[in-house]
């Protein structure tokens, strides 16, 4: 292994967003006749993507609690962030750094809690020293306020890169976080690579089950099967008496559950569309404490076998890893 002699921000260009060394390097799609050929990543048995198609509603925090699932039943896992804009995985992996290259100039992924990942937030340059905290908590983290303006033709290829010049090593499952929308990052994982499956995640808010309806017609385009849909925020139960309250369904909320319109919620449009209801994610607090110290849900209540939180994402997870044909142990 050797460090890296460059940095994302010292030298970029457009056929070269990330630096990365010309020899050894997949050559860019662009310059090939007709459309790019999907193929598999190599070393990854199963690509399964998270999506949302809308900001916000917790996307990233369910993809990396459900990789990290996969990874405690002994299934080796991975996860790439292809939020180029907006890379939340260094933050919830408590993770930093440059990679390093193997002897292929490819990316070497960085790990924590047994999975391995890769970003482009750890490629991004570290915030300057004089830098102001932007919290009221004077020992929390530096933010970098540096923002990433790039075209779309940037874009694009750093996706490409990101998916072909990273060493994973042998993996059964690979999880890719998708950003918001059906734009340049998600066409280029349509076009370039064979995804075995893709989970969408909604609130029950309409607004943000219309985006994910057409994040499931994105995916029928590209001919990638989707394994079913989660409800994320699904209910908050009180810690002290157990009750659920559906804060955010439509319709009468009664004790412990809602009814919902026919016509309407997560569970109808997954009947609709004839997909799988996966489960639901509680509304809680800790969840979101976890996600910002860096330390997943998974992780943090590993030992709680009752833990409601955990045990969701455990549940799901399981129900993904069997309809992409992984061994749940």
């Amino acid at each position: 292994m050797r460090r890296r002699l460059f940095s994302t921000f010292r030298h970029l260009e457009h056929d070269n967003p990330l630096g990365l060394p010309r020899s050894g390097t997949v050559p860019a799609w662009r310059g090939r006749k007709g459309p790019p050929e999907k193929r598999k990543i190599r070393d990854v048995n199963k690509v399964i993507a998270v999506s949302s198609a809308k900001g916000g509603v917790g996307k990233s925090t369910i993809a990396v609690n459900l990789a990290l699932a996969l990874a405690r039943r002994g299934i080796r896992t991975g996860i790439l962030d292809t939020d180029i804009f907006g890379p939340s995985i260094p933050t919830l992996l408590n993770l930093s750094g440059e990679p390093r290259l193997d002897g292929k100039n490819c990316l070497i992924p960085l790990t924590n809690y047994g999975l391995k990942s890769m970003s482009m937030g750890y490629l991004l340059p570290p915030p300057p020293a004089d830098a102001k905290h932007l919290t009221s908590d004077p020992t929390s983290p530096l933010m970098d306020t540096t923002p990433i303006t790039w075209r779309g033709l940037m874009v694009t290829k750093a996706m490409h890169q990101l998916l072909h010049s990273v060493s994973w090593g042998p993996l059964d499952a690979l999880i890719l976080d998708l950003p918001p929308g059906t734009g340049d990052v998600q066409l280029t994982i349509g076009q370039e690579i064979i995804v075995d499956g893709a989970v969408i995640v909604s609130t029950p808010q309409d607004i943000a089950l219309r985006d994910a309806v057409r994040g499931f017609g994105m995916f029928e385009r590209m001919g990638v099967p989707v394994l079913g849909m989660v409800r994320n925020m699904a209910f908050f139960a009180c810690p002290h008496c157990g009750e659920q309250t559906r804060i955010f369904s439509r319709g009468d909320v009664g004790r412990g559950h809602a009814h919902e319109h026919e016509n309407g919620g997560v569970v109808a449009a997954c009947k609709r569309l004839g997909v799988e209801f996966l489960g639901d994610i509680p509304l809680d607090a800790r969840v979101c404490q976890d996600a910002d110290s860096g330390i997943p849900t998974v992780v943090a209540e590993e030992g709680d076998e009752h833990s409601v939180r955990r045990n969701a994402f455990m549940s799901v997870a399981e129900k993904v890893a069997r309809k992409v044909g992984l061994d749940w142990k």
